[in-house]
Order: C-alpha cells, then structure tokens, then sequence
C-alpha cells in the first residue's frame, strides 16, 4: 500500500476479533496492523501517517486503559476507539475523559466502528499538520541569528521599530533589516502572523499582544 495511507491498529486478544477487524478496515481503504497485546503494540515503531488505535479494554498484561496512558504521552497524535464485551459507566467515563473518541460494546455495527475510524483518523491527520507545523517553524527559529531573535521579541510584545532600536541601542534602519531578515527566515507574511509563530514556539501569548502588534507597520 501507499505510505500516506492511514493505518488502523487493532490491539485484542480475540484472533477472531482480530481477523474480522482486518477484513472490515481493509475494505474501507485503511492498513491494518493487529497485536494481540498491549506490549506487542508498543514494541511497533510510531507512525507518520494519520492512524488510529482501536483498542480492548480486557487484554492480558496491561489492560486497555492503562495503555491509554501510555498512548497519549508517547504517540499522541494516534486517537484511541475503545471496544469491550464488558464496558460500565466508570470505564467508560474514564476512557472519554482520558480522550478516548468512542467506547464500543460488543457486539457493535460495522457502520458505527468505520464512522468512528473515520473520525479518528481526521483527529490524527490535523494532529500530525499541527506537529509538522511547530517542527518548521522550530527549524526556521534555529536560523535567526542572536540580534534576529532579539528583534523578533520585541516586535511580537508590540515594539515599534524606533522602540526596539532604543531598546538594543541600534538604529532604526538597523532594526528594520534585521526585523526584514527574519520574517524571510520564519516565512511569515505579516506581522499577526509572525505573533502567531511566537505564542506557537512558546516565545509569548498572543492575548500579550494582540492589542498592540497588528497596528506596527514594516517600514
């Protein structure tokens, strides 16, 4: 199959299940990959493309839940679909407000599983975009030189260029090089958008400096 093709993983230790989940997820275009258990599961490298991990919650070793844990810090872009014989509302409230995006009793419909797979799977690839976004601009950062960095602070708590030539005790047309220089570098075409990189890397929030940065100009 295509590599951009999304994956759905199957974890239960019913090869019946299994089997009959493969062949479901199989017709409707996805890749399956299915585990018996848990640590099965976690031993397959993470994937880069959109997927989702329909998941037992009885499983030997560890169970469902706690492998929801697990998920949610070390592949996090990978939505979790609970499916059980046994569910209870404590089980089921946890699993929702740990993220999971459904809780299935079985036996349960082909079409309520692939709608759900089909949600997760949107979840994930917005997931990824959002991951591919933050490494970007990461890599864009690291080029900025010192005084690039210096400057791009400044601008984005809503410094005027002639305020931030005060602050660095450079001059105007100095600062307006620097400040041309690194929004080519951050490929930021206005300067809301260069406030919207810096709260993403975490340099401020936008609530800091959305009063003031949108009314600066370039020149």
């Amino acid at each position: 199959m295509s590599p951009a093709t999304p994956i759905v993983f199957v974890v239960d230790d019913d090869i019946s299940v299994r089997e009959s989940l493969e062949l479901l997820i199989l017709s409707a275009g996805w890749q399956p990959e299915t585990f018996a258990s848990a640590q099965e599961f976690l031993e397959h490298p993470r994937a880069l493309v959109p997927s989702c991990l329909v998941l037992d919650v009885s499983l030997p070793g560890l169970n469902g839940l706690e492998l929801q844990e697990r998920v949610a810090v070390e592949r996090c872009d990978m939505p979790i679909i609970f499916i059980t014989g046994h569910g209870d509302v404590p089980m089921t409230v946890q699993a929702m407000k740990a993220g999971a995006v459904e809780f299935l009793t079985k036996p349960f419909s082909p079409d309520v599983l692939l709608n759900a797979i089909r949600l997760a799977l949107k979840r994930s690839e917005s997931a990824l975009a959002d991951e591919n976004e933050l490494r970007a601009l990461r890599e864009a950062y690291v080029l900025l030189t010192p005084r690039e960095r210096e400057v791009m602070r400044l601008v984005v708590s809503g410094f005027l260029n002639k305020q931030v030539g005060g602050e660095l005790g450079i001059s105007e047309i100095t600062v307006k090089a620097h400040r041309g220089s690194l929004m080519r570098k951050m490929k930021a075409d206005s300067l809301p958008h260069l406030v919207h990189m810096a709260a993403r890397l975490g340099l401020t929030s936008a609530s800091q400096t959305k009063a003031r940065a949108p009314t600066d100009t370039f020149v």
